[in-house]
């Protein structure tokens, strides 16, 4: 059973998520060999507040 996380900026919408797992598991299926019902896809929503990079908060880019 595949588990795939995916975490980015929050701000995403309903539609959006839903298009975006059913492409990730599309390509699961496609690629893995496992079937649509053992994949799950898990959304990590991360406030710019709580994300760094380059040493910098990118709330503060």
């Amino acid at each position: 059973m595949p588990i795939i996380r995916v975490e980015m900026w929050a701000g995403r919408t309903r539609e959006q998520k839903a298009e975006l797992a059913k492409a990730i598991t599309d390509a699961v299926v496609n690629i893995a060999r496992t079937s649509p019902e053992s994949t799950i896809v898990i959304f990590d929503d991360v406030q710019r507040e709580n994300w760094a990079e380059n040493g910098k908060l990118s709330s503060e880019s």
